[in-house]
């Protein structure tokens, strides 16, 4: 059976997760406590369906403790098992949060020692929920949702949900520096010393996709040397990661504004690896770059 289990921090898009699975034809359950995520397997065989996504969180914390069991569990037994972090910095959380009104699974929980009894404040249960699942992240898929639509998330879904199952899945994606570093990524390189071509007004408005771009950047030795070092050192430790039984491994190329250098060399990487490994290209300012360009378009 596949089986995607999501999970991750309350406000970081875990039900626009849920649906595109759903749409995509998965069996979808909500809010499972994860004690009985065997057992819905088992049950879901016996009924002949093949996919299943459940997604959980802390609202189910007595029972968090068994599932990194559980998971290795159903995998032993044969089932392809994927599980997807979904996660976001504590501002954009409290912004959700403050947008929809709604209030934190875990705002009913009273604040330890405090007399007369106080609930929890948001930042207090933002806090207490990433502690409590921060083992179930570290074997986990990451995803960074702070700077993505609700559409481009639904996209990442997508393109993950088509992978044909393999050892190891190579996320490679530019970001800007700007903007922070992305929480999903294992690793991250800087190359904001390499030229750039936002100095030259013909490249500025290009990006690190298009061919004067592209020459430009290959024209300069040291852009060749770093995208060589980067190589080398993804090559170097890709079996130890493998090794280590990683689903995924993120690797995030960053520059100042994530629209030239970094997305130049993302692309050339993951052409490389592409050849031997499965691999994912994402370009995080590229996307949300295109989103304000298409809500400025009057003709959108």
């Amino acid at each position: 059976m596949q089986i995607i289990l999501i999970t991750g921090i309350s406000g970081s898009g875990k039900s626009v997760a849920l649906h595109v699975l759903e749409d995509a034809g998965y069996f979808c359950v909500d809010n499972l406590p994860p004690s009985l995520l065997c057992d819905l397997v088992q049950t879901r065989i016996l009924e002949g369906a093949s996919r299943l996504a459940v997604a959980t969180d802390a609202r189910s914390a007595d029972s968090l403790a068994t599932l990194r069991t559980d998971i290795e569990r159903l995998r032993a037994d044969g089932h392809d098992v994927k599980v997807f972090f979904l996660t976001a910095s504590d501002e954009t959380l409290i912004t959700r949060f403050s947008e929809t009104r709604r209030s934190h699974p875990l705002s009913h929980r009273i604040l330890h020692g405090s007399n007369p009894p106080d609930r929890l404040s948001l930042v207090e249960c933002i806090a207490l929920e990433k502690d409590m699942l921060a083992d179930l992240q570290e074997s986990a898929l990451v995803m960074d949702t702070s700077q993505l639509s609700a559409n481009k998330l639904r996209r990442w879904i997508k393109d993950l949900v088509d992978l044909e199952g393999s050892p190891l899945t190579l996320l490679i994606e530019s970001f800007a520096f700007k903007h922070g570093l992305p929480l999903d990524a294992d690793l991250v390189f800087d190359v904001r010393m390499l030229p750039n071509p936002h100095y030259d007004a013909n490249l500025r408005p290009l990006t690190g996709r298009d061919q004067p771009v592209i020459e430009f950047l290959a024209s300069y030795p040291e852009v060749a040397e770093m995208y060589n070092d980067i190589r080398g050192f993804v090559e170097k430790w890709l079996p130890s990661f493998k090794y280590d039984n990683r689903s995924y491994l993120t690797v995030a190329i960053g520059c100042t504004g994530g629209q030239h250098r970094s997305v130049y060399l993302a692309e050339q990487l993951a052409r490389h690896f592409s050849i031997s490994e499965q691999v994912v290209c994402r370009h995080r300012q590229l996307d949300r770059r295109q989103q304000v360009v298409a809500t400025q378009d009057p003709k959108q």
